[in-house]
């Protein structure tokens, strides 16, 4: 039995060093940053793993390493600034700076795309302006959720109306 103790102690001991020893590297990226209604300010000398912004926009000057995303805001890619895969919108737009750099793919679903001569895309830039596909990716859900709970309400009161004959 004391052997089996020290085995024990001896694994959870090298675990905990190994988790130790191996966090702070694995920290140096791996804060994400989300917010809802406050905009996101990537600063300078700061480094994000990722940024993701409900009613508000996200402004970069330092570096994302993967998506920068946007709900109901925009993406501002400030001079110096780096978005290390894809920028994506909702309902706002993106606006780049020379001397930025997206390493992915823009895309903007009702908004537009500013983009200094500067600026760097790696991948494809796809721009759904028409307030049309906003519609069709806010809307149309609530739409087919409120036609739902009418068929609803519309079975249980045919279901539950009384049989009463009207009297004469």
């Amino acid at each position: 039995m004391l052997f089996d103790l020290r085995r024990t102690g001896l694994t959870l001991a090298c675990v905990l060093g190994f988790a130790a020893l191996t966090t702070p590297a694995l920290a140096i990226d791996s804060h994400e940053r989300t917010q809802f209604g406050r905009d996101i300010v990537i600063e300078p000398n700061e480094r994000v793993l990722d940024a993701t912004c409900f009613g508000c926009s996200i402004r970069v000057r330092g570096h994302i390493a993967t998506d920068a995303t946007a709900f109901g805001g925009s993406v501002i890619v400030e001079e110096g600034g780096q978005v290390g895969t894809d920028a994506t919108v909702f309902g706002g737009g993106v606006r780049l700076a020379a001397n930025t750099k997206v390493g992915g793919g823009i895309t903007v679903f009702g908004g537009g795309v500013e983009r200094d001569p500067g600026a760097t895309i790696g991948g494809d830039v796809d721009v759904f302006s028409s307030g049309l596909w906003l519609f069709l990716i806010f809307g149309l859900p609530f739409v087919f959720l409120g036609g739902l709970v009418a068929l609803i309400v519309w079975v249980v009161r045919r279901f539950t109306q009384s049989s009463v004959p009207a009297t004469a």
